[in-house]
């Protein structure tokens, strides 16, 4: 064992090569015959008496500050690298290290490389006027939105959704027909759809032919826009919301609006799309 002198454990092998049994060397030396048993058996196997030397512990290179350094830099600016940051290390110590010493670091204090999300660009000017927009709308009644119609197209898969779909299933059940979905070729076409909303009900919904232009656009409004205001009860006068789409901003279509709505609700560049009928072409892609 570990507490068994080296002069014991020679003398013990001495016994064991002279054909002494383990039990008259346990005796001889005073041990216990378990220990006498390690001992020869290290000795048979591995050809050797002492102890196996303790594995060297390599020292670290990097100390708290180094560590604390690597985090900071890190937190300043994350789509760094860590080949950057290791040579902003090794031009500050003395001591060279590797990048995959820094990644150790970082992993160490919960960091993980990943791909960053995608974000559409929004230059200052842009977020400081989506930022006066809802300050301006913030505090409006709830019933300021009472005669607004909220407009929109939309596409449809003729044939199912192009979105990804899922199927819960056991192992080796993928063929059955519940757990399969139907294709056609050329994924089975779509159709584009304007349609019109608001607190009092649905509109008119219109199927779009062709491509969508600013004419096409604004023959959908003189076609569909009153008559579905009449059809909801604001025939007397509603408010307008449209995305910045460049066919709704189109000077012939801002024209016929200026004449035939009371209001229409200006939104930012680059707004978020806050247009509740998202839900509606949503709740229909679903039914789809």
């Amino acid at each position: 064992g570990k507490n068994t002198s080296i002069e014991i454990r020679e003398l013990i092998i001495a016994y064991h090569k002279e054909g002494k049994s383990l039990q008259d060397i346990a005796t001889i030396v005073k041990k216990a015959k378990s220990t006498v048993q390690y001992i020869v058996k290290r000795f048979v196997q591995e050809h050797r008496i002492a102890s196996a030397p303790k594995p060297h512990l390599k020292k670290k290179k990097l100390t708290v500050q180094d560590d604390r350094f690597i985090i900071r830099k890190m937190k300043a600016d994350p789509k760094g690298t860590a080949v950057h940051l290791t040579n902003l290390l090794n031009e500050r110590n003395q001591v060279q290290v590797c990048a995959e010493t820094v990644r150790n670091v970082l992993r160490r204090n919960n960091f993980n490389a990943r791909a960053p999300r995608n974000k559409p660009f929004i230059n200052i000017k842009n977020k400081r006027l989506r930022l006066d927009f809802a300050k301006q709308h913030y505090n409006i009644p709830t019933s300021y939105w009472d005669d607004v119609i909220f407009a929109d197209e939309s596409k449809f898969q003729m044939f199912g959704s192009d979105g990804r779909r899922f199927v819960w299933r056991k192992a080796n059940e993928e063929l059955n027909i519940k757990n399969l979905k139907a294709t056609v070729k050329h994924g089975g076409g779509s159709v584009m759809v304007w349609a019109c909303m608001s607190s009092k009900g649905v509109g008119n919904l219109v199927l779009i032919n062709g491509i969508m232009n600013q004419h096409v656009y604004l023959d959908i409004l003189k076609t569909n826009l009153k008559e579905s205001a009449r059809k909801m009860g604001l025939d007397q006068g509603f408010k307008f919301y449209q995305d910045n789409d460049p066919k709704h901003k189109a000077h012939l279509v801002r024209m016929w609006l200026l004449y035939n709505c009371k209001k229409v609700i200006a939104t930012p560049p680059q707004s978020p799309d806050l247009n509740p009928i998202e839900n509606l072409w949503d709740h229909l892609d679903k039914k789809n």
